[in-house]
């Protein structure tokens, strides 16, 4: 089997972090389980461009289980855990084309290998998978009857796609499943950037004052963690109604112009580009830490802090200590990419259970080849309450349901005080 991994025998540490991934996600392995009797994705080809992590490897286990072909590359050059995708090779069968600190040349290529499967789905952490589909190999196109999206970045870039009439397929968007954003957006990325925040640097957040920028889901998460661990929270938002609401949750609101001259800690979380830029850098207290988890290393301008720097070195792993020319230092995390995946492990396995169990499902509806336009899907409503209900029981938790009489009342207009 073809694939491009660090070590393979580094597979034995990785089937171990893949195991005890798997204890924390029982819907996927539910999902998995029926499918190993069912096979309902029996012969077809999937790509996925994902983070590379155990959790993701118990998804793989899952779509493998279905009877699919599956290659996988890494959506990040900083996220892949070598030892897993290691594993995924050696104890799972799947083609793993990834290596955590891969250069940009050798990422693309990855993804060209994963593509040479003929993908008939495509599964993607960023649109990359997709991007280059539409850009190199549109020969594939006519063969794909779908794909999902995981991350908010990757469903602006698909529904941009879609508007200008250039997206050559339909597309699930995956993360914008209530089970998906509700809980790996807030509270996997919320508890993930904070502990990749504090692995790198070993900073206390209690009594600093940390400045949000976007008031998402992600960044709500964030910002949520930041407080609870004493931090004085600051959010920089373009949209008045978040802008409203991070105010009416407690947290100060202002430019990052202003937040910039009182912050300690910064991180982006808003999926745009250049949300951090030089002038802001200069403005900020010697010692500030910036960080991002956002998909894409553009929202901190790294050319731009270089540029108005004299120097920069390595003061930790992990962290770029830059002198500016004002004679401050500022401390950049994980070059600018996604610090949860690159100086911590991203997002806790139970949490991702919802996620992986929403792609394996969208998957399985996609291969029903439903009659869909070449647009971006919300995950249909069955299939989010299903995982809801699915992790509800693996917690052990029962709720109440409507009585008939409350069936026909919310049915009823005429039923008045």
């Amino acid at each position: 089997m073809k694939h491009d991994v660090k070590d393979i025998r580094l597979a034995a540490d990785g089937k171990r972090r893949i195991e005890w991934a798997d204890r924390n996600m029982p819907v996927v392995t539910s999902i998995r389980e029926s499918w190993e009797k069912s096979k309902p994705l029996a012969g077809v080809r999937i790509a996925a461009c994902l983070h590379v992590t155990s959790e993701t490897a118990n998804l793989m286990r899952t779509l493998k289980a279905g009877g699919a072909g599956v290659a996988l590359c890494a959506s990040n050059p900083l996220s892949t855990q070598d030892e897993v995708a290691a594993a995924l090779v050696k104890h799972y069968g799947v083609a793993v084309f990834a290596v955590n600190g891969e250069d940009n040349k050798r990422y693309y290529r990855h993804i060209a290998a994963t593509l040479d499967l003929k993908p008939q789905i495509t599964m993607d952490d960023g649109a990359d998978l997709v991007s280059v589909i539409h850009s190199e190999r549109k020969g594939l196109i006519p063969g794909i009857w779908g794909g999902t999206e995981e991350t908010t970045t990757g469903v602006i870039r698909l529904r941009s796609m879609a508007r200008q009439g250039v997206l050559g397929y339909p597309i699930i968007a995956v993360n914008d499943a209530k089970t998906k954003h509700l809980f790996d957006n807030r509270y996997g990325t919320g508890q993930s950037t904070i502990d990749g925040i504090i692995r790198a640097t070993n900073h206390l957040l209690a009594g600093s004052v940390v400045v949000v920028a976007g008031y998402g889901w992600c960044g709500r998460g964030v910002a949520q963690k930041a407080r609870g661990l004493g931090a004085q929270v600051v959010v920089c938002e373009i949209d008045p109604l978040k802008g409203l609401e991070a105010r009416m949750d407690g947290f100060q609101v202002m430019t990052m112009a202003e937040a910039a001259r009182i912050g300690e800690v910064f991180v982006t979380a808003t999926g745009n580009i250049s949300v951090i830029r030089p002038e802001h850098a200069l403005k900020m207290k010697d010692g500030a830490v910036i960080a991002n988890t956002g998909h894409f290393n553009v929202e901190i301008d790294v050319e731009g802090l270089k540029r108005v720097s004299r120097s920069r070195r390595r003061a930790r792993p992990f962290v770029e200590e830059y002198l500016l020319k004002n004679g401050r230092r500022v401390c950049l995390l994980a070059e600018g990419r996604l610090i949860n995946l690159s100086a911590a492990e991203g997002h806790p396995a139970q949490v991702m259970d919802m996620s992986f169990a929403n792609q394996a499902l969208c998957v399985r509806h996609l291969c029903r080849r439903p009659a869909l336009d070449n647009t971006v899907y919300a995950v249909p409503e069955a299939i989010d309450a299903r995982v809801a209900r699915l992790k509800l029981k693996a917690m052990g938790i029962k709720i109440d349901r409507l009585t008939p009489e409350q069936k026909r009342y919310l049915s009823s207009w005429d039923m008045g005080t």
